[in-house]
């Protein structure tokens, strides 16, 4: 049986282990939010109508951008509808539509990029599709998708946002269920921020849909273009919110919660290795009895008595048993202990030996002598 040594003073059993390494977060800045719906993190306002009036330019292909299907000097015949749509990465990055489209003369149905084909031939298409998720309209997004028409799950608006991000945002669980069920990407990046669906529900504060899209297998550490985890957008979201918004503040605390029950996991510490930063910046090297790889730890997550022991320059070390036991000269117990990471057994004064092995050992020696 292992059990964990502190040379001069016990050790505390364990303390937050990080699946993977956090960043660190600075004040929360300005956010650009999404149109559609308008939802501003200050102040809560929440907007689901369209945008109709004003249609954003499309992103610029590049120079002779050569399509899989779709020759534009080619000559085609009319438009008869959309049978399918998907959403292409171009070689610069830019996400862009294509839509699989049958004519009316005698071409096959060809995979067409949306800045050749009219506009309204698109907004047939996916006007209903927008309109349901920039409401949460758990009803007309399953109607939709039951439909069955080819529709990518993970068509993109104008802002490069999924219809997921949206329902994400706007709190619907049913619709992040539903959406997650026919194969939405649950960690897609817009191309307006680098916002997943859970850096919505965080921000957005809906503690119920960041449960959920963890319960389905979201990554709670993707990071956004700043580097923000949705578990950092979170903890900056309520540095800045007043006190006095007792239910969003308690609905962020619950999001955070929540994210951090799936970050962390408890785990025994072996030792303080080394540490790093001063201030609130200070981190801790820990080594893992697990084996796990050392890391870089928080001083906020490490258990007290370990930093004090470690400032004080204490050792640390791992006994595998006790040997053998004897009375020094001063008549103090003394016992050998034979260490996990050390050759040869030491002798060393009662009270700095495990109450847990010295118990095992007399138990031992009992059971020997009868």
């Amino acid at each position: 049986m292992d059990v964990a040594l502190f040379l001069n003073s016990p050790l505390s059993s364990s303390t937050l282990k990080l699946s993977k390494k956090l960043t660190h977060y600075t004040n929360f800045p300005s956010q650009s939010l999404p149109q559609k719906p308008t939802i501003s993190i200050y102040n809560l306002s929440v907007s689901a109508t369209l945008q109709n009036q004003q249609e954003k330019q499309p992103p610029l292909l590049l120079k002779d951008q050569e399509f899989e299907d779709y020759d534009k000097d080619e000559t085609y015949g009319e438009v008869d509808k959309i049978l399918g749509s998907r959403n292409a990465s171009l070689p610069n990055g830019a996400q862009v539509m294509e839509y699989l489209i049958e004519w009316k003369d005698d071409h096959a149905p060809t995979w067409v990029p949306s800045e050749f084909i009219a506009q309204d031939v698109i907004a047939e298409y996916e006007t209903p599709w927008w309109t349901a998720a920039k409401k949460a309209d758990e009803t007309a997004l399953e109607k939709l998708l039951e439909a069955n028409d080819g529709r990518d799950i993970n068509a993109v608006d104008e802002d490069g946002r999924t219809a997921l991000l949206f329902v994400s945002g706007l709190g619907s669980e049913q619709c992040v269920r539903l959406l997650a069920e026919a194969g939405a990407d649950l960690d897609y990046r817009d191309s307006n921020g680098g916002l997943t669906a859970l850096h919505m529900a965080a921000g957005y504060v809906k503690p119920g849909v960041v449960k959920e899209l963890i319960g389905l297998g979201a990554d709670p550490e993707v990071e956004d273009d700043k580097g923000r985890t949705p578990l950092d957008l979170a903890r900056e979201i309520l540095k800045v919110t007043p006190k006095l918004q007792f239910a969003r503040r308690l609905g962020l605390e619950s999001v955070i919660n929540i994210l951090e029950g799936e970050i962390f996991e408890y785990a025994e510490v072996q030792e303080i290795m080394e540490k790093r930063g001063k201030g609130d910046k200070v981190e801790y090297l820990i080594k893992w009895k697990d084996g796990e790889d050392n890391q870089w730890v928080k001083a906020g997550l490490v258990a007290e008595d370990l930093i004090k022991d470690f400032e004080a320059g204490l050792e640390y070390a791992v006994a595998e048993c006790i040997v053998d036991s004897r009375e020094s000269e001063g008549g103090k117990k003394e016992y050998l202990v034979k260490w996990t990471d050390i050759d040869e057994p030491t002798w060393e004064p009662e009270e700095n030996v495990d109450p847990v092995l010295i118990q095992i050992f007399e138990n031992d020696k009992k059971e020997v002598s009868s």
